[in-house]
């Protein structure tokens, strides 16, 4: 079990291929006319996260539902016509990056995330962090003590964004120089 081990039949982070290019290989595989401008690409050890705008509605709208309803219906729509080829696309990613590819699209308001994963976590929690968890289940904000955590993480997440992309930013910038640094095969 030396650097690198990540537990039964896991890979580590050092194993997997590198994705620092897979917006733009994304960029050029993808059809002309799926998306407005640049998907945007997110990228983490197992999942790779496509989410593109699709062009705008035209049409005029009695209200904000029925704009909302108008939109799901487009997205529901490239996602049905789309299916097939993105269904290839993924698999030819899969296999280059060793990652799942999950797909979505947004359009005005409304964004939808199409079969993304959802990774179980293993944490060890102390009883202070566990009774959090609990009181959040408890008054109805979670079903479980997994979900609790999940919407714990996505309200750190939420207020602390900009935090987050300077520690990204300074992770990638430690990427790459390691991929410099001489190689101590």
């Amino acid at each position: 079990m030396g650097r690198g081990w990540s537990g039964r039949g896991g890979r580590s982070q050092a194993d997997l291929p590198p994705a620092h290019e897979a917006a733009g290989w994304f960029s050029g595989r993808l059809p002309d006319g799926w998306f407005v401008g640049t998907p945007e690409v997110t990228v983490d050890r197992e999942e790779i996260l496509l989410v593109g705008e699709l062009p705008a509605l035209e049409d005029e709208f009695a209200d904000d539902a029925a704009r909302s309803a108008a939109e799901a219906g487009r997205i529901s729509r490239f996602r049905e016509q789309t299916r097939e080829e993105r269904i290839e696309i993924a698999r030819q990613a899969e296999h280059r990056y060793g990652r799942k590819v999950a797909w979505g699209a947004s359009l005005g308001g409304t964004t939808e995330l199409f079969t993304t994963l959802s990774v179980p976590v293993m944490t060890r929690l102390r009883q202070p962090e566990r009774k959090v968890l609990d009181t959040l289940v408890d008054a109805g904000v979670a079903r479980s003590r997994s979900e609790a955590l999940a919407w714990a993480v996505r309200l750190v997440g939420e207020h602390a964004e900009d935090w987050l992309a300077d520690l990204r930013e300074a992770l990638s910038t430690v990427e790459n120089l390691r991929q410099e640094g001489p190689n101590p095969s």
